[in-house]
């Protein structure tokens, strides 16, 4: 008998999972508040420093997806034409997962880079 069927493991998977939920939880909010009391402490003024957000989140977006479209494109052609699998051969999964995560990244990366550039020239200007 495998211990993982028991209902004693699917009891105590539920009260780990809250646990788990509480303190994550209780972890922001207290982290949230203390960066806030340092900020009082040092003198400043905790309402004015507000996060900042993407300055255009839409491209950040759009080149994580065409990076993993073209990460997808590029495991496609490599998975049929190196490896020459067929249709519904799953031995070649990891590659799929690799160029997706790699192309995608590269796709953040040339976003950051596009929107820092843009950043820079703002102030520049200002």
């Amino acid at each position: 008998m495998n211990n993982l069927d028991t209902p004693e493991f699917g009891m105590m998977t539920g009260i780990i999972i809250c646990l788990g939920f509480f303190a994550m939880i209780f972890g922001i909010v207290y982290l949230y508040k203390r960066e806030r009391m340092a900020m009082i402490e040092r003198g400043m003024d905790p309402r004015r420093y507000k996060p900042r957000s993407s300055p255009s989140p839409i491209l950040k977006w759009a080149f994580l997806l065409i990076g993993a479209g073209l990460g997808l494109l590029l495991a496609n052609i490599i998975s049929r034409t190196a490896l020459k699998t067929t249709d519904y051969d799953d031995s070649n999964v990891a590659i799929y997962f690799a160029l997706i995560a790699i192309f995608g990244g590269l796709g953040l990366f040339l976003s950051y880079r596009i929107e820092k550039k843009e950043f820079s020239a703002a102030i520049e200007q200002e």
